[in-house]
């Protein structure tokens, strides 16, 4: 299978599928709210979805990279993250803080994961 991109834009893809891999561009807040909770909770919905789209879901991802407006809240996105993780699935992750390019949005979530069927 060659590859292929969902919810392409001018700029970017949402999503590149290539050799069974799926590959999501940033995810970052749509809701309105400004907690740290909120947007992650926001933000790890929009993984759903979009990796469902994809063929997949978040018992397979191979990593994940979390950046983060202010370190410290790391705690609380933690907490989020740690119901939304399925048990002994967690993947390989890597939490950084990053100016984001909206000072509204305090997380952006970039994943990589397998799709559950491979052509």
């Amino acid at each position: 299978m060659g590859l292929q991109r969902l919810h392409v834009a001018a700029r970017y893809s949402e999503a590149a599928i290539f050799n069974g891999v799926v590959y999501l561009a940033g995810m970052v807040p749509e809701c309105e709210a400004k907690d740290i909770r909120s947007q992650t909770a926001d933000v790890l919905a929009q993984v759903d979805q979009r990796l469902a789209e994809a063929g997949s879901h978040k018992g397979l991802i191979l990593r994940a990279q979390i950046y983060l407006a202010d370190i410290k809240d790391i705690g609380a996105m933690n907490e989020v993250w740690d119901a939304w993780v399925t048990p002994g699935t967690a993947p390989p992750r890597a939490t950084v803080q990053a100016a984001l390019s909206d000072p509204d949005w305090r997380i952006e979530i970039v994943v990589t994961a397998v799709q559950s069927v491979v052509a």
